[in-house]
């Protein structure tokens, strides 16, 4: 196998994961990186998406976890975390157990830490009732 074939294998796998996770906001966040930095929103694609996240030895949803927990301990990754948050319930996390991950983190991160999340976590919710509200009158009408 080339060196191009492997790393369109790379490249290949990270866009699976990444559409496993989340495919619409991925696939954005990749497009509007590349407008800016294109090598930046491949290293994007083949690095977490394509080695680390399709690694065996944990499944996705484990993997969620770890990230959610570990944007909520950095603190400045707001963007981040909301795109974390929607793949964590892509991936079947529960809305309790998001609030759980963020409530264990006041250990570790500080109580500021985890009041930014949650915070950051309401309004996602609010953002997806919203959109679930407007299919459900899109599909009524």
């Amino acid at each position: 196998m080339s060196e191009n074939e492997r790393e369109e294998t790379r490249r290949e796998r990270g866009e699976k994961t990444l559409s496993r996770i989340h495919s619409a906001t991925g696939d954005g966040v990749v497009a509007a990186l590349k407008q800016i930095a294109p090598d930046f929103a491949d290293m994007l694609v083949d690095f977490p998406f394509g080695d680390v996240y399709s690694r065996p030895g944990l499944d996705l949803r484990s993997r969620q976890i770890a990230t959610i927990a570990a944007l909520v301990t950095l603190g400045h990754a707001e963007r981040e975390l909301r795109w974390h948050i929607r793949g964590g319930l892509n991936v079947g996390l529960t809305r309790n157990e998001i609030v759980e991950i963020i409530t264990q983190m006041a250990v570790y991160a500080g109580f500021p830490a985890a009041v930014n999340a949650l915070f950051i976590l309401r309004e996602v919710f609010a953002e997806i009732d919203d959109e679930t509200a407007e299919e459900i009158l899109q599909d009524d009408a």
